[in-house]
């Protein structure tokens, strides 16, 4: 248990209606979960508020309710405390009940529309390679040191956070490595930890359903930056137009890394092939079996922070080299017949973009491109024109299907897609709403030594339709067709 007063240390409070010079077992901001002595925390979200389930909370026994309003009942025995903003109020309670687990390692956040989970994997993959024990918050999975928990979201609750931090620290982890999404820093779930550094990688059209204009979005990616301290540093990708943006008013050390324009950190690209890419870095040469532009911009964003961390760069080159892709980031299959099915995540216009210049990029002229993709449900649906519009000027042949539709309408999703093709491409998009069928039909319509670019789920292992979630992994599916074709 936890004495009230300490955990509250460097939350401004705006009135207090009891005493908190008592106990309390543990924080919750789900009124579900409350029970005798907690603290409820009255966290307004996007579809409900917390205010409205104090009530809820105080009958399950909490000795404690943080809110914004206090209600017009309050119960004897209870401690009312009222804060200007919950979620920044929260975010302290976390990091103070946990004991400020962030202060006793490097913690190091990346944001960014794309490359945010192939750095952060990465660097957690090479500073394991390097003897450290290390830590990973990221889309796909929580590493604390060795042991694997699942996630849902790229940049979990503050409580979440805390809790797997000092998990870490129990067992002396010394970096950890955090994607930071714009929702997360928007509900200031990044709010009350102490970051060694910041990493951004690059901004494009993403988020906008939430965020509503660039610049919105753009300026919550920049808070996190803001926020930094003066013992801390900011790198920035400042090929990226945004990545200056991000430095302006930042107290961190900065560094800046780049492939086109001068900067602290520079890469050149001398040699692509289908299985690695050869890249000069810093004056010595490093071949890793991550391809792409977007990949070395990802790799270099890997080398600059090992640098500023301290490891040994010559060391480092050697360790990236080892590196292999993350599932779901450009994770391919050769088949008998020399069809290569490639699974990405690119969900965002800018990333569909990336794989498919990268791809064009290997191409000998003569293989057919067909790629297989679709636009989430209940997300920003200004993409979706602009998605299916890149995906049909850039393949030989184009199949829109459904992704995750959640609530939406498969069709109506796949129609929206379909308003940005150009009338000369309309002759390649064929659209097969079951994504299955449409991986299938695309394995089907591949000759030897064509490329099958399946977009937009990569890592996911389900897909979502009105709240159920259905086993459905788009690797598995594309290699299964293709072994299936050979039979």
């Amino acid at each position: 248990m936890k004495l009230l007063k300490d955990i509250l240390y460097g939350v401004s409070l705006s009135a207090v209606s009891g005493d908190t010079n008592v106990m309390v077992n543990n924080v919750h901001f789900d009124s579900r979960k409350v029970e005798m002595d907690d603290v409820f925390v009255a966290i307004r979200g996007t579809v409900t508020d917390g205010h409205d389930y104090i009530q809820n909370a105080v009958d399950s026994g909490a000795r404690a309710i943080v809110c914004e309003e206090l209600p017009e009942l309050m119960v004897n025995g209870v401690t009312y405390l009222q804060v200007a903003d919950c979620n920044s109020a929260l975010a302290i309670i976390a990091s103070n009940f946990y004991d400020n687990p962030s202060k006793n390692l490097k913690l190091v956040g990346v944001t960014g529309t794309n490359g945010k989970t192939t750095v952060t994997t990465l660097l957690y993959n090479l500073f394991k390679k390097a003897g450290f024990k290390v830590g990973l918050i990221s889309t796909i999975k929580v590493l604390v040191n060795d042991e694997e928990y699942k996630t849902t979201h790229t940049t979990p609750d503050v409580l979440t956070i805390n809790n797997y931090l000092s998990q870490m620290n129990a067992v002396g982890v010394e970096f950890c490595f955090m994607e930071v999404s714009s929702h997360g820093i928007h509900q200031k779930r990044a709010e009350g930890l102490h970051f060694e550094g910041a990493i951004f990688t690059n901004l494009s059209h993403d988020h906008l359903d939430y965020h509503k204009t660039f610049a919105e979005y753009r300026d919550t990616k920049k808070k996190m930056f803001d926020g930094l301290p003066k013992t801390a540093f900011a790198l920035v990708n400042i090929d990226d137009k945004n990545g200056l943006v991000m430095l302006q008013n930042t107290k961190a050390k900065k560094y800046t890394y780049a492939l086109k324009s001068f900067a602290d950190y520079r890469a050149q690209i001398l040699e692509k092939q289908f299985n690695g890419q050869l890249l000069k870095v810093d004056d010595s040469e490093l071949w890793s079996r991550l391809i792409g532009d977007f990949n070395a911009y990802n790799l270099l964003a890997i080398y600059a922070t090992a640098d500023i961390l301290g490891l040994e760069k010559m060391e480092t080159l050697r360790l990236m080299s080892e590196l292999e892709n993350v599932d779901g980031r450009f994770q391919y299959y050769i088949s008998k017949e020399k069809i290569t099915a490639i699974v990405d995540y690119a969900h965002t216009p800018d990333a569909l973009k990336n794989v498919l210049v990268t791809i064009n990029a290997l191409r000998t002229g003569n293989e057919n491109v067909i790629t297989v993709v679709g636009c989430g449900g209940d997300r920003d649906k200004s993409k979706r024109p602009v998605m299916g519009h890149i995906a049909s000027e850039m393949s030989s042949q184009a199949i829109f299907t459904s992704d995750n539709p959640r609530t939406e309408s498969p069709t109506a999703i796949i129609e929206e897609m379909e308003a940005g093709v150009e009338p000369q491409n309309t002759r390649k998009v064929l659209s097969i709403e079951n994504r299955k069928q449409a991986i299938k039909t695309a394995c089907k319509l591949a000759l030897a030594n064509d490329i099958i670019l399946v977009a937009g789920k990569g890592h996911e292992t389900y897909q979502e339709t009105n709240g159920v979630r259905v086993d459905f992994d788009d690797f598995k599916e594309v290699k299964e067709a293709l072994e299936s074709q050979n039979k």
